[in-house]
């Protein structure tokens, strides 16, 4: 009988500092998810109070309940890192023992010359760590008037290359990231991601546009569990941001989103059966094994849109999106399913800064005739990737 294990990703809804975080800049108060629903006097979640999200901590307005229907606890990560590739891949089961390169200071010289060099694009704006709104709007006209691209980083380790699409077009911003990537690697500056940000001048405001958003990561340097399930013969569905993060190893199918929303309603046609696998599976993929199938799912509005931007209310108001989607979800959750519920990191849009934040995780097991325990504190986003390769083989 078909076997499937459903991962949704809430993107930086961490429950709490780790007890390093202070290595990583963060202060020992940021608590995402709690914080979150302080802000908001409480939220409105039924599913996730159901599946018991209430029960790991004190989350204003998430009620404990003495009969939750799923397993619940916390995520401590083993990985040295508190970004996305880091998250994800240790979910998949591949721990980052070494942490990405980050550049505080920008980019070095020669990195940005042989950038100039190579994509031909004459020079660029900013190369230095900033919030991706603000330095849009502060290097608008300095971009149209001198049509260099803007490149930036955080406090986490990205390349970001920003530009106005209407002026330079899409695929040129996608060539130039390809063009970094490569650079980046060939030049051993352990780079997790260069991110395509592009953006339109939208009532006299820089907009960035998420839906054309592309993320080139790093290659694994390790399978992981994605790749045992592709090397199986069976199917591996990436939902939202999920191949770019991956690079596409271990990927069959996958297709981009331009909202929870929209990743939520494809996750639901995964589930029931019409999405149109043949229209986004890759070429050359050949399924020989219809017993098992992962579909892979980032929810990211909750860390780009608000995390980011320092707006708790926003991203309260997309939790509780989520939760009403998951009304549609469990009962598509059939027998021989396990749906997880987790997060990649932290980004407390209520504390300094707008970086992401060096948390713990919650996970939620749910499936038809789960047994509902405490599963308390683990070591590990990798217990995710046992635990699913135990249910699939």
């Amino acid at each position: 009988m078909k076997k499937r294990a459903v991962i949704i990703v809430i993107d930086s809804m961490g429950i709490g500092a780790m007890p390093d975080c202070e290595e990583f800049g963060d202060i020992k108060e940021c608590n995402t998810l709690k914080n979150v629903c302080e802000y908001n006097n409480g939220l409105d979640v039924p599913v996730l109070e159901a599946m018991g999200l209430g029960n790991i901590q004190d989350f204003k307005g998430i009620k404990k309940t003495a009969a939750p229907i799923a397993q619940y606890g916390t995520l401590e990560e083993k990985s040295k890192g508190k970004d996305t590739t880091t998250g994800h891949w240790e979910i998949a089961g591949l721990v980052s023992e070494k942490p990405f390169a980050t550049f505080p200071e920008g980019f070095p010289k020669e990195l940005i010359d042989k950038f100039i060099e190579e994509t031909g694009c004459g020079g660029v704006l900013a190369n230095i760590p900033a919030s991706g709104t603000a330095i849009i709007e502060k290097l608008n006209d300095e971009h149209h008037k001198t049509k260099y691209p803007i490149v930036y980083t955080s406090a986490d380790s990205v390349f970001q290359i920003a530009l106005d699409t209407d002026m330079i077009p899409l695929e040129t911003l996608y060539k130039w990231c390809e063009i970094a990537r490569r650079i980046l690697d060939e030049g051993n500056y352990n780079v997790a991601r260069v991110i395509a940000r592009p953006y339109k001048v939208i009532d006299g405001k820089p907009t960035r546009i998420s839906k054309d958003r592309r993320d080139y990561s790093m290659k694994p340097p390790k399978a992981t569990l994605l790749d045992r399930v592709k090397n199986a013969g069976a199917k591996v569905i990436g939902i939202g941001k999920i191949e770019d993060i991956f690079s596409k190893a271990g990927i069959t199918h996958a297709i981009h989103t331009g909202s929870n929303k929209e990743g939520l309603e494809l996750t639901i046609k995964a589930l029931d059966g019409t999405l149109e696998l043949d229209k986004i599976k890759y070429s050359g993929i050949n399924i020989t094994d219809n017993e098992r199938e992962i579909i892979f799912t980032n929810l990211v509005d909750t860390d780009m849109l608000f995390g980011h931007r320092n707006n708790a209310e926003g991203y309260g108001r997309a939790i509780e999106e989520i939760d009403d989607y998951l009304e549609k979800i469990l009962p598509l959750i059939r027998e021989n399913d396990l749906l997880v519920i987790t997060a990649d990191h932290g980004c407390d849009p209520t504390v300094p800064g707008t970086d992401h934040t060096r948390e713990k995780v919650p996970v939620l097991y749910y499936s038809k005739n789960i047994e509902p325990k405490d599963l308390g504190i683990a070591k590990g986003f990798d217990t995710i990737s046992d635990r699913i390769s135990g249910w699939l083989f």
